[in-house]
């Protein structure tokens, strides 16, 4: 270390990676300046008032009272730094210059952490995101404020050290303060309140669908009258997937701490998220001038409803063709793309016209034939064709409603049914070397359909019969991933005819 500089470790998140940073503060003779360099933005400029402020208010001598020039420069310097998490970095890159603090070996340690004006830490965004990075680059410390210290000690090969104030940080870098790494303790997040399958009176077709959807992580459209239990069906779709795995929990909670979502812990529970119609391409998408997940990478692992499908700007719609196929989004930008995770399964759900009565047995539709058929088509055709499952749901009787039937919940049961059926998937899937990345049936690629799904005779002479049926490519394979999924809800290691039957049956739209 020289003189009059210092440098220390930080990290900026590109996305939900983090990228690392070096936080150099060089002291120089003039009159006093304290400047911040390496494309900062405004929030990052900012930190020089508050590490004046943190450092004064904890007793120690701030940048403001030095008759020094002060520069911190952000390397790389083309990459561009935004938050406010780099003021720990800056007062201990500071005090090390100034030789305030006794020298410590800052090659082996990252910080982490937004200043109060006394001294306190706040909380930062992508504190597992950071501990990941701290591991796979060989750093031994990371210091972050204590709010963020219980995610990042789910990565186990570095020392997470809490901390309260940047006194805590100068006297633990001293040998003064013995501080305890953290060690990640299990955090119930906040419920997911799902109603049970038997609050589903009637619609035991759409509760079929439901239950394979949720099996093999397939997409699912439902179309019917406003008011017959569309969302309420969505919703309870949530309460029968299967738990999440650590992994799983550590992908999904890699994303809500890079989005500021973060409870402290890790994501104990499948997502839920249904955005309004009335939501921006960048709120559903993704993306934004400092890039950010949006709702389909917050569905990560888990659901994402879209009631009212047609009500939603086009652009938005087809926007989601590419992550229904591919299980990411890419944001471009001038200097770089940023991938975001979205393996989601879509729950969208329509009335069958802008009245919502068309085919309704009980009332009158009111809409022309021009009507019905401009607002079926808001749904395109390449976007249906990446739905397994879609389904009429029609209005069930008041008498049916009435009855008093069995009302032991149903929900725990289908459960361990889905968990069974994932589990078949799951060793199907470790024994084939190029499905390793995969989960579910349906994020099978074509080449893995055909190698992992036998026919019984009957069934292969099914098949010969689609030609008929103007199946794209796409939906042929995702026919068979269906079938493959209702095949496994019956322990059948084999695709039989009806298997297959039900699922193209699933494939059937009305028109007009």
């Amino acid at each position: 270390m020289l003189k009059n500089l210092a440098r220390v470790y930080s990290a900026e998140l590109e996305g939900i990676k983090a990228k690392l940073i070096e936080v150099e503060v060089d002291l120089n003779v003039g009159l006093h300046a304290f400047n911040i360099v390496g494309l900062a933005d405004k929030a990052l400029n900012e930190a020089k008032e508050r590490v004046n402020s943190a450092l004064k208010n904890s007793g120690i001598k701030p940048p403001n009272r030095e008759n020094r020039k002060i520069t911190v420069n952000l390397a790389p310097a083309d990459v561009k730094k935004a938050g406010s998490q780099y003021d720990l970095a800056i007062a201990i890159g500071y005090l090390a210059a100034t030789k305030q603090i006794k020298e410590f070996d800052a090659k082996n340690k990252i910080f982490i952490g937004e200043l109060a004006l006394d001294g306190r830490l706040r909380p930062a965004n992508g504190g597992l995101n950071i501990a990941e990075l701290a591991e796979k680059s060989g750093f031994e410390y990371l210091f972050l404020p204590h709010e963020n210290a219980n995610e990042a000690a789910v990565i186990k090969n570095i020392k997470v050290i809490p901390l309260e104030t940047i006194q805590d940080a100068i006297d633990f870098l001293e040998g003064r303060k013995s501080i305890k790494s953290a060690e990640f303790r299990p955090i119930q997040s906040e419920e997911i309140s799902s109603p049970d399958f038997s609050e589903i009176k009637g619609q035991e077709n759409a509760k079929r669908a439901l239950t394979i959807a949720a099996a093999g992580g397939h997409n699912l459209l439902m179309t019917g009258p406003p008011g017959v239990g569309k969302s309420l069906m969505a919703q309870a779709l949530i309460g029968i997937l299967p738990s999440l795995s650590l992994n799983e929990a550590i992908e999904i909670t890699r994303i809500y701490s890079a989005a500021g979502l973060s409870s402290g812990g890790l994501v104990s529970q499948r997502p839920f998220r249904s955005p309004h119609q009335t939501a921006s391409v960048v709120a559903v998408i993704g993306g934004g001038t400092d890039p950010k997940p949006g709702e389909i990478s917050l569905a990560h692992r888990g659901i994402l409803f879209l009631d009212e499908v047609p009500e939603f700007q086009k652009n938005i719609l087809e926007a989601l063709r590419q992550p229904l196929e591919s299980g990411v989004v890419r944001v471009a930008r001038a200097k770089n793309t940023i991938s975001f995770p979205a393996k989601f399964s879509l729950v969208a759900a329509m009335n069958p016209c802008p009245c919502g009565y068309y085919g309704d047995p009980e009332k009158e539709c009111r809409c022309s034939a021009y009507e019905v058929i401009r607002y079926q088509k808001k749904i395109s055709g390449p976007l249906l064709d990446r739905i397994d499952l879609q389904v009429k749901v029609p209005r069930v009787k008041i008498a049916e409603l009435r009855e008093k039937k069995n009302l032991e919940p149903q929900s725990p049961e289908i459960k361990k049914k889905v968990e069974r059926v994932r589990k078949i998937q799951a060793e199907r899937f470790t024994t084939h070397r190029a499905t390793q990345k995969i989960s579910t049936n349906s994020e099978m690629s074509s080449k893995q359909t055909e190698d992992l799904i036998k026919f019984e005779p009957g069934a292969e002479k099914f098949l010969e019969t689609l030609d008929r049926s103007r199946l794209s490519p796409r939906g042929y394979y995702r026919l068979l991933k269906t079938a493959r999924t209702i095949a496994d809800l019956e322990s059948k290691d084999v695709v039989a005819v009806e298997h297959l039957a039900e699922a193209f049956s699933y494939r059937l739209r009305e028109e007009i």
